[in-house]
């Protein structure tokens, strides 16, 4: 049987032997036999445990719930509970289809609202415009500050929304539902505002050359994409060892 030391396991997997430590220490891979010495052995389960680790923590997307159930499936495979492992792991599959769904499916009701006609003409103050979304006054303000939207003021200064200003809110909270980041919708409505025309999806996964700072979900369905792909790979790790080492309790 292939053995190995906390370097050489930390080097085949391209991380630091700390990590290796750490990783046993929280409980995300089996605990290794020691020789007397108090030196860790590892053995070639460990390296596909932690390869299962690298893959399913490489996950951009977080929300909903989804770093919770990536760690289950690593925290069951560490147990050596390989069926529960993989059933976690359809299930964080399912998730993550969801979420991409989600995404699409917002992507498509901003494309339906920007080509429908505008509405009647609106004048709500701010808390009526918030009751009116389904959002808090906060979140409103939120998206203000933010640069999402500039609404006109009456003469004593309190803020007035009127239809066109409830057509874009719609727009952001339709996207926000869909965990798309600030910065990717400012950058649709930016694209919008100057009158340049492209696929609604493209802005919004396509960052800009002088956005200084770029996060998840910015590219929100790259990463989606991304994320379901390594959740194949950790299948298919996860298959594997069921099939060579369930006898190991």
């Amino acid at each position: 049987m292939d053995t190995y030391k906390t370097k050489e396991i930390a080097a085949l997997t391209g991380v630091h032997p700390n990590t290796v430590r750490f990783y046993e220490d929280v409980g995300f891979i089996t605990p290794p036999k020691r020789l007397p010495n108090g030196y860790r052995v590892f053995t070639k389960l460990h390296l596909r445990q932690m390869e299962l680790v690298r893959v399913a923590l490489r996950a951009e997307v977080l929300q909903n719930g989804l770093r919770k159930k990536a760690v289950e499936v690593i925290r069951f495979c560490a147990a050596l509970d390989f069926e529960h492992a993989a059933g976690s792991a359809r299930e964080y599959e399912a998730m993550l289809e969801r979420e991409a769904e989600n995404a699409k499916a917002a992507v498509a009701s901003v494309e339906s609202m920007l080509n429908s006609s505008a509405g009647t003409d609106t004048s709500l103050n701010r808390k009526k415009a918030a009751e009116k979304l389904n959002i808090t006054v906060d979140t409103l303000r939120n998206w203000e500050l933010n640069g999402l939207i500039t609404v006109r003021r009456t003469q004593n200064g309190y803020r007035v929304y009127n239809s066109t200003d409830l057509e874009r809110l719609n727009i952001i909270r339709t996207l926000r539902c869909a965990n798309y980041s600030l910065s990717a919708i400012l950058r649709l409505l930016n694209r919008l505002d100057a009158g340049l025309i492209a696929p609604v999806e493209e802005i919004l996964n396509t960052p800009e050359e002088g956005e200084d700072i770029v996060s998840v979900c910015d590219r929100l369905a790259v990463s989606l994409e991304n994320t379901q792909k390594d959740t194949e790979r950790m299948i298919a790790i996860l298959n594997e060892m069921k099939a060579r080492y369930s006898t190991i309790q």
